[in-house]
């Protein structure tokens, strides 16, 4: 902006010798600022991204090959500091095998008992069960960590 006022008392742009605005010297010196994407390639755009979302949520929404194996927790005791019990159940697909890591930890969190347990075929898609693990130290809760299907090869 120049010092000089015009008639309103409002700045004056600064003006090139030829007359121009300060924009078009801003343009000359550094190029012109780039055009955005026309209307056409914005719709072709979001509809490619619709397409490939609806894609990925059906890919996703598909149970996969191995089967699904869910498990969840019914209860644990802990009746010392050296033992603890846990309940669970396991639903899976009849004829599959799958192994569950079921753990005890302590008041922090920590790891204090560990046992892997193996689930064969079974009549009921879901079936109960109880172990009992060996702890470190007094445990505080129990649960299922995580199951899997056991590859039969």
């Amino acid at each position: 902006m120049s010092i000089e006022e015009g008639p309103d008392k409002q700045p004056v742009p600064d003006q090139t010798p030829d007359g121009s605005p300060s924009a078009s010297r801003l343009a000359n010196r550094y190029g012109a600022p780039k055009p955005g994407l026309s209307r056409r390639t914005k719709i072709v755009a979001g509809g490619a991204a619709l397409l490939l979302g609806a894609v990925a949520a059906g890919y996703f929404a598909l149970p996969s090959e191995g089967g699904d194996v869910t498990f969840k927790d019914v209860g644990f005791t802990i009746p010392d500091a050296g033992h603890a019990t846990v309940d669970f159940q396991v639903t899976k697909d009849t004829d599959a095998t799958v192994s569950c890591a079921v753990q005890v930890l302590n008041e922090t969190h920590a790891v204090v008992g560990w046992k892997n347990i193996t689930v064969g075929p079974a009549e009921e898609r879901t079936t109960a069960h109880r172990l009992a693990l060996r702890t470190d130290s007094l445990g505080v809760t129990g649960g299922v960590n995580a199951c899997w299907t056991i590859d039969p090869n």
